[in-house]
């Protein structure tokens, strides 16, 4: 796939646009925007910073079973957690992205979004939810819901990462740790933290195999031909600067780069999904849907664990009947006693094909997260127990 317009000229033509800010978008087939020769249509697009609620679309504010959407979703901030500053929220729309002002808008703007960002009538488009769902939730009250998450990776069997050298072990320990990510992964790809959500449905789908080192960025799922098709080489520096500068997020006015990276996170995502979805079938829709679900809960633990949050969608009927229906999958939390974490990586242990991960230095630091299917997860459960007992 080949679009009209090629990110290179992209800046030439942002420098000559009379409102202050714009960007392309790809357009959805089901909008009119597929070419001959599988050609897709950038539509240009206004880029509105917003700190009141009066500024976001009535259709956002009020959703209802009548008027549904599908958008691009992410947030930014500083230190972005239930402790962190969350500063940006971004909405792609088909015809405009809207960067949600949380700094200057404060809580009342936030509030206003909450409906939408609850509701089941939107879906909300995201690569790597978790963190932001904490800081939603923590920080505004939002339990997040309805979400297609498109990071994916791998479940790397435990005895995998058991395999690898010592210094490598405890350099992902080290780095699990810090950044919260999941400790059942490619070592040496730190950056993948979460399972294979539509785009390795979709490998499973078609048949392909996948070695254990998968992985595939945010970067890498924009470039492929069969999603998006565009080089977004622009995000390494951005990524540059949050290393030198946490704070990048909390700065205003918006310098033009904080609103082009801010929108550039967000303005392919619904075309992905609209590609994705074209290929899903009805059991690796559900499949999505769970892990969504699951994936915005995480982290959001409180002293009634769950029990506020939306039901986790079961099985459906006609997949249960099939005789080769899926295992329903479900989110554990073990709580590890001081001094304890390390002791979940022995040096032995049987294949578990669920998730686990940890809080980190952003939280909660005492608590194991597992994910999978309920065998699996029963497995996970049985064995760290055990490695945090000595056994």
């Amino acid at each position: 796939m080949i679009f009209s317009l090629k990110l290179s000229s992209w800046f030439d033509r942002m420098a000559s646009l009379n409102t202050p800010h714009q960007t392309y978008i790809p357009l959805p087939s089901e909008s009119g925007g597929k070419h001959r020769d599988d050609e897709a249509v950038l539509s240009l697009v206004p880029i509105h910073i917003v700190t009141h609620a009066s500024q976001l679309p009535t259709e956002f504010l009020y959703p209802s079973p009548e008027r549904q959407l599908v958008l691009g979703f992410d947030c930014e901030g500083e230190d972005l957690c239930r402790y962190g500053c969350l500063c940006i929220m971004q909405l792609a729309f088909p015809d405009a992205i809207y960067l949600v002002d949380a700094i200057q808008g404060g809580e009342t703007l936030m509030k206003a979004c909450k409906p939408a960002l609850e509701s089941s009538y939107i879906t909300k488009v995201i690569h790597d939810c978790k963190r932001d769902s904490e800081a939603l939730y923590f920080q505004f009250g939002i339990k997040l819901h309805n979400v297609v998450d498109t990071q994916p990776t791998i479940i790397k069997p435990m005895p995998v990462l058991l395999a690898e050298p010592p210094a490598i072990v405890l350099d992902y320990l080290v780095s699990s740790w810090y950044h919260g990510t999941k400790m059942s992964g490619t070592v040496g790809n730190l950056s993948s933290v979460f399972l294979a959500v539509a785009y390795y449905l979709i490998e499973e789908q078609q048949g392909r195999k996948r070695s254990p080192d998968d992985y595939i960025s945010f970067v890498s799922l924009v470039a492929d031909p069969r999603y998006c098709g565009i080089s977004y080489v622009e995000k390494k520096e951005v990524r540059t600067l949050l290393r030198e500068d946490p704070k990048f997020w909390t700065y205003r006015p918006f310098s033009e780069l904080m609103v082009r990276a801010a929108a550039d996170d967000v303005r392919f995502l619904p075309y992905i999904y609209h590609r994705m979805m074209e290929k899903l079938n009805e059991r690796s829709l559900w499949q999505l849907a769970v892990r969504g679900a699951l994936y915005c809960q995480c982290f959001c633990i409180t002293e009634n664990e769950y029990a506020d949050w939306p039901s986790i969608p079961r099985i459906p009927d006609n997949l249960a009947v099939e005789g080769n229906a899926p295992e329903q999958e479900i989110l554990s939390v073990l709580d590890v006693p001081p001094g304890k974490m390390g002791c979940i990586i022995g040096k032995k242990g049987a294949s578990i094909f669920a998730e686990i991960l940890i809080g980190g230095a952003k939280g909660p630091p005492d608590k194991v997260f597992i994910v999978g299917p309920v065998r699996q997860v029963r497995k996970a459960e049985a064995i760290l127990r055990g490695r945090m007992l000595g056994y």
